[in-house]
């Protein structure tokens, strides 16, 4: 009829020509290749290597994500030390499907922060502590301050009550981070300062080899290499899990080269002998802290 209004959608278009722009758009979305999830996951990996603790965190997921984001977890878990871009192309794989459970976050943060995403990894350390209300990153979210060029931040956060709620580990990676902070400032003297606590001497383990190996790392800095050395060798002597190079430098300062050791497999490799990792006593504050499998 005359004058009779046109069905119309939302738009004002009408209703006829948006169900075929729909079909339309539809069979476009169609003909495009599939959007892939994340990096080949390696066949033997089903998930259930997590330990089933860990595991129970996927609960909140449909059964086919939780596996998705369990294998990718692995995956991150596994290439963490050898390949962390991949590692961190699993991590983010996982945080894509479970952005609201901690342990993606966590492992997200963490392969971000290990290939050098410090914004990045703050960005998802803070989405982890709103989400489980945990302080344990709280010396790497400090180190990613001085990633970013931000020592002042940093050692605000050294001296805020969050401090206090780290276990006995906790507090020396973030005297650890403290002084590479100071370090920045070009405050030599007040970072060995900050590294001058009783663990230094009295301290065993994993947690004890890295202060150790920060002061000395800093003793270097200051041109005191005969101490440096004694200290880089006190950290290799309490280094039982291989968590610094302390042996590498302490031939470095000896001049002791592997040169022999090395070439067989380098001559059948054809690759150059890798030199050890820059330290400023601070970047990488956490090489213990990866993305987890088990309740440990």
């Amino acid at each position: 009829r005359a004058g009779k209004r046109q069905a119309s959608g939302r738009s004002g278009a009408p209703a006829a020509a948006g169900r075929t722009g729909g079909r339309q758009a539809r069979e476009r979305a169609n003909e495009r290749p599939a959007r892939p999830f994340g990096p080949p996951i390696d066949e033997d990996v089903t998930g259930n290597e997590l330990d089933a603790h860990v595991r129970r965190e996927l609960d909140s997921l449909t059964k086919g994500h939780a596996e998705f984001v369990a294998r990718h977890l692995v995956m991150a878990a596994r290439a963490f030390d050898d390949d962390p871009d991949l590692a961190f192309q699993h991590a983010a794989a996982a945080r894509r499907r479970a952005g609201r459970v901690g342990l993606a976050r966590e492992a997200m943060a963490l392969a971000a922060y290990r290939t050098g995403r410090y914004a990045e990894a703050l960005t998802e350390f803070r989405a982890l502590r709103r989400i489980t209300g945990s302080v344990d990153h709280w010396p790497t979210m400090a180190d990613c301050e001085r990633g970013l060029g931000r020592p002042h931040k940093a050692l605000d956060m050294a001296g805020a009550i969050e401090v206090r709620k780290l276990d006995a580990d906790g507090r020396i990676e973030m005297r650890i981070v403290a002084a590479g902070a100071r370090r920045d400032l070009g405050q030599l003297d007040a970072a060995l300062v900050t590294l001058r606590v009783p663990e230094l001497t009295r301290g065993t383990g994993q947690a004890a080899a890295r202060l150790r190996y920060a002061y000395a790392d800093t003793l270097l800095a200051a041109g005191r290499e005969d101490e440096a050395l004694e200290w880089f060798h006190r950290a290799a002597a309490a280094d039982a899990d291989d968590a610094t190079d302390a042996i590498e430098r302490i031939a470095e300062l000896e001049g002791v080269t592997f040169a022999e050791v090395d070439a067989p497999a380098n001559a059948e490799t054809g690759a150059d002998a890798p030199a050890h990792a820059e330290t400023d006593a601070g970047l990488g504050a956490a090489p213990t802290s990866r993305p987890r499998t088990s309740a440990g």
